[in-house]
């Protein structure tokens, strides 16, 4: 069994990641694919981060899982709330019964030091020490723009801009994250973990 990493957050919410080694056909015996998605790997994602939900939920009814317009997955009747990513060959997922959730799995890659400034302000890379000039921290980086992308997720509305609706500021340990999301004015805890190869980022509110 693919486990990578699966976490019980409490008695409501887990996530796990999944690491795909198996074939297509695998998956459609267990998880119907709700949307035509053509390209094949996308596809074996796909219906991993679906089969996915079910291994942290078994009584998750992916069969009722619909498609807002901003793409986000969701259940009509909220009984589990819950968030699906993709990298490579992984697919990772967070369901609760209780709270809003965002998840997001990064590998990283040295392009994202050249758009930085397109995610990040000039106060948050001082903030986290982030040189103008400095490619090395990719780790580092990567599980900024991860924080960002799960919140995204968690948001689920679509609209903001990276840059000035969530800004990030460092936690009371390396872990965790802070962002205070201007839209609603919450203040978010996100957790960011190395995972090698990967970068993991969750929150729940």
């Amino acid at each position: 069994m693919p486990v990578f990493f699966q976490h019980r957050i409490n008695a409501d919410t887990r996530l796990g990641i999944w690491k795909i080694e198996e074939t297509e056909a695998f998956f459609k015996g267990n998880v119907p694919q709700h949307r035509d998605v053509t390209h094949p790997h996308k596809r074996l994602q796909h219906l991993a981060g679906r089969f996915l939900l079910q291994f942290l939920a078994p009584d998750f009814p992916y069969e009722l899982v619909q498609i807002a317009d901003t793409r986000k997955p969701f259940l009509p009747d909220d009984r589990y709330h819950f968030s699906i990513s993709h990298c490579g060959d992984y697919a990772a997922a967070i369901v609760s019964r209780s709270a809003r959730v965002g998840i997001d799995i990064e590998v990283p890659v040295p392009r994202l030091a050249g758009i930085r400034h397109k995610f990040l302000s000039p106060e948050e890379q001082d903030r986290f020490g982030l040189m103008p000039a400095d490619d090395d921290d990719l780790c580092k980086l990567t599980g900024l723009w991860s924080a960002k992308e799960a919140v995204y997720k968690w948001y689920g509305k679509g609209g903001l801009d990276f840059r000035t609706d969530m800004p990030l500021y460092p936690g009371s340990d390396i872990s965790l994250v802070s962002c205070r999301f201007t839209p609603t004015g919450e203040e978010l805890s996100v957790q960011v973990h190395s995972l090698a190869p990967l970068m993991l980022a969750w929150v729940m509110s």
